[in-house]
């Protein structure tokens, strides 16, 4: 039986060390290949001008730059100790031109509507307050024909594939921040619940060993 979701910060990591751990335990898992720029190319997001919600030190964001020619790509994020990181990280890219990090949060995104080609996320679903309005405001502004790409860890995952992150977690001092991401995430029932009545609930919603991920495109009305 899968446990009840824990509620996890709504406030994002902020403290100066914790970013710094955080950050290098993203570009741990950068160095393995394990960030999801390929899922998120294969989903055909991969030209025009991109938004990522909850961009962090700005890995995933930047390597999907790193792989797409002509792109761009604004990251929006809570922390402003994050969005140093993240314009750090731009900088040894050699991308800052291509990028901008904009301090602010999912549910109320200080951008106009129907602006960017996509927007894609992973790992920042579990922190909102508010899927329902994120949702919204994801679907306000991405273009007609834009792609949605919403990625995270599932709370039903085995026991060995949770023991398998908790081991490959480094530095230590972020495991337990890694179990209270996993016991605020959604499963992939929930997650297709949440959906319903949002203009986002014409998508696709898959799972796999480690998470879910939610598939759409925005069409005309």
């Amino acid at each position: 039986m899968t446990s009840a979701r824990i509620v996890e910060t709504d406030e994002g990591i902020q403290g100066e060390f914790d970013v710094i751990l955080f950050d290098q335990m993203q570009r741990r898992l950068r160095d393995k290949g394990w960030i999801e720029t390929k899922d998120i190319m294969k989903r055909g997001i991969d030209t025009g001008c991109a938004l990522e919600v909850g961009s962090g030190p700005g890995y995933l964001g930047l390597e999907w730059l790193k792989h797409t020619e002509g792109t761009s790509l604004k990251g929006l994020d809570m922390s402003m100790n994050m969005i140093k990181i993240a314009m750090k990280n731009a900088q040894e890219y050699g991308l800052t031109h291509r990028v901008e990090y904009i301090h602010g949060n999912g549910d109320d995104m200080p951008f106009d509507a129907d602006i960017f080609d996509a927007v894609f996320t992973n790992g920042s679903l579990h922190e909102w307050v508010d899927p329902r309005t994120t949702f919204n405001e994801i679907w306000r502004v991405t273009k007609e024909g834009g792609r949605i790409f919403i990625s995270d860890l599932r709370r039903d995952m085995s026991a060995l594939v949770r023991f398998f992150l908790w081991l490959n977690t480094m530095p230590k001092e972020m495991r337990l921040g890694l179990a209270s991401s996993i016991n605020a995430s959604y499963t992939r029932a929930e997650l297709e619940r949440l959906v319903k009545g949002t203009p986002i609930e014409d998508c696709t919603v898959t799972g796999n060993l480690l998470g879910v991920i939610l598939f759409a495109i925005k069409r005309g009305d």
